[in-house]
């Protein structure tokens, strides 16, 4: 079994509210990656980054952890998995972002745990497996 991680994880994380080495290594073996939205919403948040020495400190983190993780593309086997999903989603009159949509079909297209603090937008997907970290 391997796990997406979910931009809040990553969040909580920077903000010392999780020890995330611990998490992933109480989870063995299991292959541990991002989707490229969670990577540009990392990347959003350096450059929001309200002084240059926290901008610097941030960018420095994402880096390390774009470098460190394999990044899943959005590619033409998620853009399906993401349109059946978000049909679904339109047909039981239930709305979550559009970057949650994305990084969620990410994960059930290649079988993933999603690693998230947001369950109550994730858990809106059938068929998306989850993990609150």
């Amino acid at each position: 079994m391997g796990y997406l991680i979910d931009t809040s994880v990553f969040i909580a994380w920077e903000r010392g509210q999780l020890d995330l080495g611990d998490v992933v290594a109480s989870r063995g073996e299991a292959e541990v990656t991002l989707s490229a939205i969670t990577a540009s919403e990392l990347f959003h948040g350096v450059h929001r980054a309200e002084s240059a020495q926290r901008r610097g400190r941030r960018e420095a983190l994402v880096e390390e952890i774009v470098g460190s993780m394999r990044v899943l593309a959005v590619d033409l086997e998620v853009s399906r998995t993401h349109a059946r999903i978000w049909a679904d989603l339109r047909n039981r009159g239930v709305n979550i972002g559009a970057h949650d949509l994305l990084i969620g079909a990410t994960a059930v297209c290649h079988g993933l745990v999603i690693a998230t603090r947001n369950t109550r937008d994730f858990g809106r997907i059938e068929g998306l497996q989850l993990e609150n970290w």
